[in-house]
């Protein structure tokens, strides 16, 4: 690490007050990032393992060299309105693809953001998924002097282990003489992303920071597009080159954009422009390298004794994807993270059968520092849920009024208000139907009742979720996962169809 400084928060707060006395460790994970700028095209021809370092196939894959966490950012995802207006009641093509491959090795969706052509999926492996704090999604127009989503940022935030983690994928202002106009996109995306999570308010109050995609840096120089391509057969000229990046040059140099970020120098070829359906560059432009990813951490962020540390492991381009003007980048990190930190939250009492038709109690009690959310709901899930959005029914917690919508360009934000439109999945606010006791311990229990309209299909197996929504902005933790159940019919009740409604 350089002595840049990595941030410009001076909070230095212990763990969570639940942790404290817990004897701290460090552990290592490991984040893949990927970025690149799809050119409106959509994912129905290509498969997506060698973008996602996943090489084997099925059950030959070691699963201890998986991430720990996946970014998938990607830029000018079609948004023509007919497919925006697809996306309110169908996921995106490329979610929906590469969530589909990481099922398969036990990955779970738990956070997309949208602005336009901007994409920001997260996904965590499923043993991680009740660590989840504080997600958060947040996004910056800067294109048409912020009026229009053509160019920005989004971002997806959460707190995981005790670190606060911030995914920044962004699409600046293009062409080689526009270097001021990219450096007023980074101060107005700094100036403009805020969260509403405690001691994490900023993009660099964060732990550790991912800031990637098609940033659109180009060369220093006059070099023709032909100059470009003949320099880059030779390896000394090649590094000549990248020493004439403008986000080099900007954030080693002159540190007026990305100071704080650092990076591996890309040892692979310039990302842009190639003909589509080729690794041949079309000189209409100088070849350069737009499509980057960048790191920061704040290595004294919560235990000064305890450093927090991270390792960019491998910085590439995949030339064999050739269905946009850009070729794909990706980086394996390895960052460390407190594994026995822990958030207080609710312990559900062991189910066994779900019985369809009938009422169902759910029972829990509440860890007495856990702070209950006006929104908090409980959520029924299949077994092997694929995303935080995949719920077949669920309930709110308490008596408050429906929430407020968000103010998120995300018309379909499952965190703060479970999707209404969804029929039968959700019966009433539990009015009448909540019962708390608070025990000697100071620990609360609670039953609540589900009603018994819940559609479940017969002998197939559940699992409940507890989310803590604020209400504001969507910002939401998973407070509590039950244990495995089954769900069954009652003997002799007539048939009937089953229906799992999207």
């Amino acid at each position: 690490m350089s002595n840049k400084t990595d941030a410009n928060t001076s909070e230095t707060s212990a763990p969570a007050a639940a942790a404290s006395n817990q004897r701290q460790q460090l552990e290592t994970y490991r984040v893949y990032v990927v970025t690149w700028n799809v050119g409106s095209r959509f994912p129905d021809n290509i498969s997506l393992r060698q973008l996602l370092g996943i090489h084997d196939a099925g059950a030959n894959v070691d699963a201890s060299h998986l991430p720990d966490i996946y970014a998938l950012g990607l830029q000018e995802v079609n948004a023509q309105p007919q497919q925006q207006m697809l996306g309110l009641f169908k996921e995106d093509p490329w979610t929906h693809k590469a969530k589909k491959l990481l099922r398969q090795y036990n990955y779970v969706a738990f956070k997309t953001e949208q602005m336009q052509g901007l994409l920001l999926t997260m996904f965590v492996r499923r043993q991680h998924v009740e660590h989840l704090h504080d997600i958060e999604a947040e996004f910056t127009r800067t294109g048409f002097g912020g009026i229009w989503g053509n160019k920005g940022a989004v971002s997806v935030r959460f707190t995981l282990y005790g670190c606060g983690l911030a995914f920044v994928v962004a699409h600046l202002a293009a062409h080689d003489h526009q270097l001021d106009e990219r450096i007023e996109d980074y101060k107005q995306i700094l100036e403009h992303h805020h969260y509403h999570v405690k001691r994490y308010r900023e993009i660099y109050d964060h732990d550790y920071v991912f800031w990637f995609g098609d940033l659109n840096f180009r060369l220093e120089g006059n070099d023709s597009s032909s100059e470009v391509r003949e320099a880059l057969r030779d390896d000394k000229q090649h590094e000549d080159l990248i020493h004439r990046d403008q986000l080099y040059q900007v954030r080693e140099k002159s540190q007026q954009a990305f100071q704080v970020m650092h990076e591996r120098l890309p040892a692979f070829p310039p990302t842009f422009k190639f003909k589509e359906g080729t690794s041949e560059y079309d000189l209409k432009r100088r070849p350069a390298w737009t499509d980057r990813i960048m790191y920061a951490v704040q290595p004294s962020n919560r235990q000064p004794e305890m450093q927090l540390a991270i390792e960019q492991c491998s910085y590439k381009s995949h030339p064999a994807y050739n269905i946009s003007d850009h070729k794909p980048v990706t980086s394996d990190f390895t960052i460390k993270l407190y594994p026995n930190c822990r958030v207080p939250g609710v312990t559900f009492s062991s189910i066994s059968v779900w019985r369809i038709g009938d009422e169902n109690t759910v029972e829990y009690r509440k860890q007495a520092e856990f702070e209950e959310g006006a929104n908090d709901w409980i959520g029924i899930f299949p077994v092997d849920y694929a995303s935080l959005a995949d719920y077949s029914a669920y309930e709110y917690v308490n008596q408050a009024e429906s929430p407020t919508s968000s103010d998120s360009n995300n018309e379909h934000e499952y965190f703060d208000n479970p999707r209404p439109h969804r029929r039968g999945h959700h019966h009433h606010r539990n009015r009448q139907r909540l019962r708390r006791q608070v025990e000697a311990n100071q620990q609360e229990q609670v039953r609540i009742d589900f009603a018994d309209d819940v559609d479940l299909r017969h002998g197939e197996q559940y699992l409940l979720i507890y989310f803590r929504s604020t209400g504001i902005r969507g910002v939401t933790s998973l407070a509590g996962i039950s244990n495995v159940f089954v769900a069954e019919k009652r003997q002799g009740s007539p048939h009937r169809t089953e229906y799992h409604v999207d």
